[in-house]
């Protein structure tokens, strides 16, 4: 019985990034503007790191990350027992849901896909708070309303993800403070604050001791084009709650690869300066171009844009080269909106001119 799966008989992937799928078709590499990744490839320290690992991949990895937590701990300015490694933030994600096995959750739409899916994993009931285009999908205090001691588990993203909008600190604080009261666990999504002007003023890592219901979520995918590696972590307070989440996931579910790799990552300074420079050039330029070929585009703050057109972009794009991420699966987006990754001017020139040539 043949085992391979083909585009036209496997299920609908939920993410972007499907350079394979596009590979498999096509014979060739697209430029992929699907995944928010950083666009400068993996720095040679973490490569080197990774090979220097493989002398050692005949033993299995420390399942507790134990000299990784330190360096995140130093890097995170937190105690080690603050730290829990996963393999990816989505592992994390599961974990935490799977320790606790809500009811009740409370999430945002649109949004990033995986809460919705772990949380249904275990049976959860979700309730969906919409974004609207008419308040530029920004949160607001109405949030605050929806968290009853009925919801056992919140998840926000913070910038979210699609639309790259990050709410006001004073804002998730009281949302914080609601979950408190209610009882209710907070999981906060931080993959993309990095890519914040002001990311160092907008986390919450700093207030998980005064919320124990807090768990941070942050991963080395985006920042340090990690992708393929798979690590992230998880910061709290609540030295309990991350044992739980220890002890439901998978053993070893870090590679030492992994750990390698992320060790290595907290040491690429120049690097990160140099990412975030790029895109807190290239944001701006490429929503301006996009603006000029009629498109509306969200204010995004993170490495990526949302955009609006009633152009169908995906099929012609794929031909031309390009990936582009549909949002048509995000709950509270039409088929309309699509999501852009911001990459460096070159490719962001390519990605215009490709666009240019579809809509006309």
């Amino acid at each position: 019985m043949n085992q391979n799966h083909n585009s036209a008989t496997a299920a609908p992937l939920v993410h972007g990034g499907d350079w394979a799928g596009y590979a498999e078709e096509y014979g060739s590499q697209p430029l992929d503007f699907s995944a928010n990744v950083s666009p400068l490839g993996v720095p040679d320290g973490i490569k080197q790191a990774i090979a220097a690992a493989a002398e050692t991949a005949d033993r299995y990895p420390d399942p507790l990350c134990r000299a990784l937590c330190r360096e995140i701990a130093a890097h995170e300015q937190v105690l080690p027992s603050n730290v829990l490694c996963g393999n990816g933030a989505a592992d994390l994600i599961f974990r935490a849901v799977w320790a606790k096995k809500p009811k009740n959750a409370l999430i945002t739409a649109p949004t990033f896909a995986e809460y919705e899916a772990a949380l249904v994993s275990c049976g959860c009931q979700v309730e969906y708070h919409i974004l609207t285009e008419e308040k530029g999908f920004c949160l607001d205090e109405t949030f605050l309303k929806a968290i009853t001691p009925n919801v056992d588990m919140v998840f926000l993203c913070e910038p979210n993800n699609p639309t790259g909008i990050a709410s006001p600190r004073e804002l998730l604080l009281r949302i914080a403070q609601k979950c408190a009261d209610c009882g209710a666990l907070l999981m906060l999504d931080e993959c993309f604050g990095d890519f914040l002007e002001n990311g160092a003023e907008h986390t919450l890592k700093n207030a998980m001791e005064q919320f124990p219901n807090l768990v941070i979520l942050k991963a080395f995918t985006k920042l340090y084009a990690m992708a393929g590696v798979r690590l992230g972590y998880a910061l709290s307070s609540n030295q309990a709650l991350l044992d739980e989440m220890q002890q439901t996931g998978q053993p070893w579910a870090v590679s030492s690869l992994a750990q390698a790799a992320g060790m290595a990552a907290l040491q690429e300074t120049a690097y990160v300066k140099k990412v975030r420079q790029m895109i807190s050039q290239e944001r701006p330029w490429l929503k301006q171009q996009l603006e000029q070929l009629g498109l509306k585009v969200l204010p995004g703050q993170a490495n990526y844009l949302l955009f609006y057109c009633t152009t169908p972009l995906i099929q012609p794009l794929r031909q031309k080269g390009v990936l582009l991420r549909s949002c048509s699966n995000y709950h509270g987006l039409s088929e309309h909106w699509y999501r852009t990754a911001v990459r460096t001017h070159e490719e962001n020139v390519r990605l215009i001119q490709a666009l240019n040539e579809v809509i006309g």
